[in-house]
């Protein structure tokens, strides 16, 4: 029987990933060996066509400015107009007011499908009172449940909330997905990498929670295996990568 994995890597899915400039190389390796196809493309020129192309639509406002916002939202439009998923990562929401404006006017705008982000994220984009520190969050994963699921029932969409124990929600149903390593946030974009690994599953599979659940388990057992491997977290991308390259369907067994 196939899975999620399997089939990726049979279609070779078109994720354009509207990502910002920490994550691109990081990104794109990552979902190169999980066996998808990215492309990285900004100019407002050109996205309403990429997005046209791809299976599936990653935007993460890790770096936005006015000009990358307007072509994420023409992106964004494009992409609802052909009802293929949309994937927002608000990294950083919560910081500033105009992280999380700018994550709001793409909720509105292009309706995601699946919103992922930390606990500090999801809880700012509920508009609960948190302390940030910058893009990381300082709260468990745990505490942004209930932020979750009124976030994910007043979207309509499947709300991801990443921590030590990831959790899935539309905002009745919840699935969690323990595991991982602490490695993991020691090294930069890993959560961008999540959220493009989501859009990957997302363009495979067209029921979000599943696809949501099965990115976070491909993140887990990855960053488990890697961090077995590695000497600490300057080893830990590379590794991550590899074993994103060697995973196999039996991750989504038990």
């Amino acid at each position: 029987m196939n899975t999620d994995l399997s089939v990726l890597r049979q279609s070779a899915p078109l994720v354009h990933c509207m990502t910002n400039y920490v994550a691109m190389p990081f990104t794109a390796n990552a979902l190169l060996a999980l066996g998808a196809s990215p492309v990285m493309a900004h100019a407002p020129e050109e996205v309403a066509s990429m997005a046209q192309l791809s299976q599936s639509l990653l935007l993460n406002i890790g770096t936005v400015d006015a000009a990358w916002l307007e072509s994420m939202l023409m992106a964004g439009q494009t992409m609802a107009q052909y009802h293929r998923p949309i994937v927002l990562d608000p990294a950083g929401a919560g910081a500033t007011d105009y992280r999380t404006q700018a994550a709001w006017q793409i909720i509105r705008t292009c309706h995601p499908t699946i919103i992922r982000g930390n606990a500090s994220e999801i809880m700012a984009l509920n508009h609960t009172c948190v302390t940030t520190h910058g893009v990381d969050s300082l709260i468990d994963s745990a505490q942004a449940l209930s932020a979750a699921q009124v976030l994910a029932a007043q979207t309509h969409s499947v709300v991801v909330v990443s921590g030590a124990v990831d959790y899935i929600t539309d905002g009745t149903q919840v699935q969690s997905v323990k595991g991982g390593s602490v490695l993991q946030t020691r090294v930069t974009a890993m959560g961008c990498v999540a959220s493009a690994i989501v859009a990957a599953m997302a363009a495979v599979n067209p029921n979000p929670m599943e696809a949501a659940f099965h990115a976070m388990t491909i993140m887990a057992r990855a960053g488990e295996r890697a961090a077995a491997l590695c000497q600490g977290p300057g080893s830990m991308m590379p590794a991550f990568v590899d074993q994103l390259y060697q995973l196999t369907d039996n991750i989504f067994q038990g």
